[in-house]
């Protein structure tokens, strides 16, 4: 599979599918005049408002290709599978599965795969101080009195 596909699609949700996560080296990003191998964003699949998200994969000895900014969003990166090294602003540190990389939009960023296999991850990228105090887990969420339908 390299193309997106709906699960579901309701007035308040959608489902999708990127396929199994070891086929994402399947997928191709264009952009611009550069095409990105193993890279797909699904936020628009999704019809997300208030985020965008891909998932990507880098085979041993790959790298991002460039360094990168943003004018407005800030991301967050999970390491889902493999291991690397980041660089942000001309740091350098070790990535593995489990480590999660946050990085406001001017942060000049960058990853490649050090490992022996395939380095998975997942990014999620959403506008930079948007989110307030009331916006907490806490103070936004409602449990609601209604049983479950398994």
């Amino acid at each position: 599979m390299n193309t997106i596909e709906t699960i579901k699609d309701g007035k308040n949700y959608t489902a999708v599918t990127v396929g199994k996560l070891n086929e994402i080296k399947d997928y191709v990003l264009p952009l611009g005049e550069i095409e990105i191998p193993g890279k797909v964003f699904a936020g628009q699949a999704l019809h997300a408002t208030g985020s965008e998200l891909s998932f990507q994969t880098l085979v041993p000895g790959q790298d991002s290709g460039f360094l990168h900014t943003h004018k407005t969003h800030e991301e967050l990166y999970f390491i889902l599978k493999g291991e690397g090294e980041y660089q942000v602003d001309g740091d350098i540190f070790p990535i593995s599965e489990g480590s999660i990389i946050r990085v406001a939009p001017e942060g000049k960023r960058a990853l490649k795969n050090t490992g022996k296999g395939e380095l998975l991850m997942l990014c999620i990228q959403y506008k930079a101080n948007s989110f307030v105090e009331s916006d907490s887990p806490v103070s936004d969420g409602n449990i609601l009195n209604e049983p479950l339908k398994w």
